[in-house]
């Protein structure tokens, strides 16, 4: 194992890990020689393996939320023995600082936060003004503390062409007409879901243009998938696929219609043109990364408000986004 080698502690959401891949391709270009390992979820492995710049995926083997010391305390064994000379500490969590500084790395950067100064000794300051969006943040930790950010990587992540073809026979998809995908999920919240209702009829006009349509999503996303699907004007993949699966159906589609989720960032990863459906939460703060694309916010006074709930009760930040208008700017 070189000793030039940078382990990297990711962060725990689908999307975030995605972008952090802007991180990773900024590393990689400025120490080509410099091995860089991602710790992080298991569930997010196969996605960090789509990730050229990254020798090694290890996982943390912690559910999301929990101390479990002596599960640290294990894995730090295991990277102790990986003799790396660095530690980039991405989540600003105690937690998240622990491993690197139980496996003795000499240099560990991470933003202040949750009092781990002892367990961070490259501390950067954390400006939310100046670092004004997720991947800004997760880039600054790559340059030196008083180094002005450079120009972002958006994130690319590798696509299995044989795996396609293995996945269109298995799931019986139509790929003789372009397909659009539909993410009627995000984990955060319903404040950040446009209603199913619009989804459903959006599928029902994109059937009626020439399109394919897909609803892709988790074992959660079953129910919204079925609704959106009930008509017949579009294919339920919800449950069916694993979430590696989704970064090759992503890449056969022509374009996606999307919650601000971990799916969405995604689509902008393999070259999908990404519609971008905001309520609660900003594009100016977890914009897709991606120059194809449309944003579709309505910038009403009581939002971005971040909640997983509309606080107001009427949710006319997603409601107030008509069907008609991401359809024209599809078709």
């Amino acid at each position: 194992m070189s000793s030039h080698s940078t382990l990297i502690v990711g962060p725990s959401w689908v999307g975030d890990m995605v972008m952090a891949q802007s991180l990773f391709k900024l590393l990689k270009s400025r120490n080509p020689d410099r091995a860089l390992d991602v710790l992080a979820p298991a569930w997010s492995l196969p996605i960090v393996a789509r990730m050229p710049e990254i020798r090694e995926g290890i996982a943390s083997k912690t559910g999301h939320g929990e101390f479990g010391l002596g599960k640290r305390r294990r894995i730090a064994a295991e990277v102790r023995a990986k003799s790396y000379d660095r530690a980039i500490v991405m989540p600003r969590s105690f937690k998240a600082a622990l491993i690197p500084w139980l496996a003795g790395v000499p240099v560990r950067s991470g933003f202040r936060g949750e009092s781990r100064y002892w367990l961070i000794n490259d501390i950067r300051a954390f400006d939310p003004k100046k670092l004004d969006q997720t991947v800004k943040r997760f880039v600054a930790l790559g340059v030196a503390s008083d180094a002005a950010l450079p120009e972002i990587p958006y994130p690319s992540l590798l696509v299995d062409s044989e795996r396609q073809q293995q996945l269109i026979a298995a799931l019986s998809l139509d790929v003789t007409r372009p397909v659009i995908a539909m993410m009627p999920g995000a984990e955060y919240g319903p404040a950040k879901c446009w209603p199913l209702e619009y989804f459903a009829e959006l599928a029902e006009r994109l059937d009626s243009s020439g399109y394919a349509v897909w609803v892709l999503g988790s074992d959660k996303d079953v129910d919204a998938g079925d609704t959106i699907s009930q008509q017949g004007h579009a294919h339920n993949l919800c449950g069916k696929t694993a979430l590696v699966d989704v970064v090759d159906l992503l890449a056969l589609c022509e374009r996606v219609v999307s919650n601000d989720s971990g799916l969405m960032h995604i689509a902008a990863a393999v070259g999908t043109h990404v519609h971008g459906i905001y309520g609660s939460s900003s594009p100016l703060f977890t914009p897709p990364l991606t120059a194809k694309r449309d944003i579709h916010t309505l910038d009403l006074d009581c939002s971005p408000c971040f909640e997983r709930h509309c606080p107001l009760g009427h949710l006319r930040c997603l409601k107030d986004i008509s069907v008609k208008d991401i359809q024209v700017r599809i078709v």
